[in-house]
């Protein structure tokens, strides 16, 4: 090439921000986005509707736990609500017996939780399909049960549960300031936490072995995946999720009590998240908000309408039954799934 022909002008290449080159950078600033909305929501609202907050972001908790589980790493779990249970009860022995304060409750809560579901996990890591569900439905239906039991009903409270003391607000608040609203914040910071570690998780090489043990064992195996560690993990983080939702349960509700985490519970966290969408973090919140609001919202109507009880007790489970089979017939994958479909349409019809 001569010196007087001309070079073709380079295309620069589109410099990308540092805040989305950086995962960690990147869910750190969603995470703060996340904590500020929450806070703007809550002080719009009155006590019971930060009450209501308050167990939407516990029930998320739970839901984003249950996702990694079966969402990241493939394994079905009915028993979920076992877990809550343990954190519940592990938070309630601590506050009132041994008169911790709340953060290192909650901490002991998620890690004794974790620890059980570590033990959970060895077994489960040897049953496939049907036999893993069913061992964890026998788990959700014998372990809260044991509170009743002759020998540790004296500990447990029996059928009636254990009463816990609601977390006071610091004075530096005001004398005056709502409880509920205290109660909601405590559960919002606890749910953008997971959110941001669970975000990191599934980003990381942990998250990645999660993701091939799913989609084949015995590739995840030939490739130097050890199967059972990380199946193990999987439950491991799920249950520690589900313990600081049972924690967080109880200081909200004041109460840890088996009638509290039945099967309905478990049945409700993997409705959650199948309606928002497996393996989607956000979905996991979207699935919270409907099985929370759903049933307040139904039985309201069902009240005005003058139904008998008997028939507006019900109500709820049918319209899970006709939100879920809705959503999948719309959106098999979820709702997350939905907003992303909309959210390329728009993308597209906007460069159209």
């Amino acid at each position: 090439m001569t010196m007087t022909e001309t070079q073709a002008p380079r295309r620069e290449t589109p410099r990308v921000p540092v805040w989305r080159r950086s995962t960690l950078l990147r869910h750190g600033c969603w995470a703060v986005l996340g904590l500020a909305g929450f806070w703007l929501v809550s002080i719009a609202l009155d006590p019971f509707a930060n009450l209501q907050l308050a167990q939407i972001a516990y029930m998320a908790i739970a839901v984003a736990g249950l996702t990694v589980l079966s969402g990241l790493s493939g394994q079905i779990s009915l028993g979920h609500g076992a877990f809550v249970a343990v954190g519940a009860y592990t938070s309630a022995l601590l506050l009132e017996n041994a008169e911790w304060s709340l953060v290192p409750v909650l901490i002991v809560a998620t890690a004794g939780t974790a620890l059980v579901g570590a033990l959970v996990g060895v077994a489960a890591a040897r049953l496939r399909g049907p036999y893993l569900a069913g061992a964890t439905l026998a788990l959700a239906v014998g372990l809260p049960s044991l509170a009743d039991y002759h020998g540790l009903r004296d500990v447990l409270g029996g059928a009636n549960g254990l009463i816990v003391s609601p977390p006071v607000p610091p004075l530096s608040l005001g004398e005056t300031f709502p409880l509920e609203r205290w109660q909601a914040w405590i559960c919002g910071i606890c749910l953008v936490i997971v959110l941001f570690l669970l975000a990191n998780l599934s980003r990381s090489r942990l998250g990645r072995d999660m993701r091939l043990v799913r989609e084949d064992e015995d590739a995840a195996a030939l490739s130097g995946v050890h199967v059972a560690r990380t199946q193990i993990l999987a439950f491991c983080v799920s249950a520690g999720c589900a313990g600081l939702a049972g924690g967080l349960f109880a200081i909200v509700n004041n109460l840890a009590a088996p009638g509290a985490f039945t099967l309905a519970l478990s049945l409700s966290l993997l409705t959650a998240a199948v309606l928002g969408g497996l393996g989607s973090l956000a979905g996991a919140v979207y699935g919270a908000v409907i099985v929370t609001l759903l049933p307040n919202w139904s039985t309201d109507l069902a009240q005005q309408a003058d139904l008998p009880r008997a028939v507006y007790a019900n109500i709820p489970l049918v319209l899970y039954g006709l939100v879920l089979i809705l959503v999948i017939l719309a959106f098999p994958g979820g709702i997350q799934s939905g907003v992303r479909r909309i959210g390329r349409l728009l993308r597209r019809n906007r460069t159209n």
